[in-house]
């Protein structure tokens, strides 16, 4: 898919966005250790991590051939 090449800075956003309120989350639910609200932060803030991953290596992928 050719959109992530040609929108880069809708890119480099969503990736900071992402990685920004990920870490955040990450370390709010750390700070609530022993209770399962933080568990749940913490898996939300990774699922970001992942996405803002995901985001970066997207227009690096090569295309299938048929």
């Amino acid at each position: 898919m050719e959109f992530w090449k040609e929108h880069v800075k809708t890119r480099v956003v969503l990736i900071a966005l992402f990685f920004i309120v990920g870490l955040i989350l990450v370390f709010a639910g750390w700070k609530m250790t022993g209770k399962l609200a933080g568990l749940g932060l913490m898996i939300i803030g990774v699922i970001l991590l992942l996405a803002a991953l995901l985001i970066y290596n997207k227009p690096f992928e090569t295309p299938n051939k048929k």
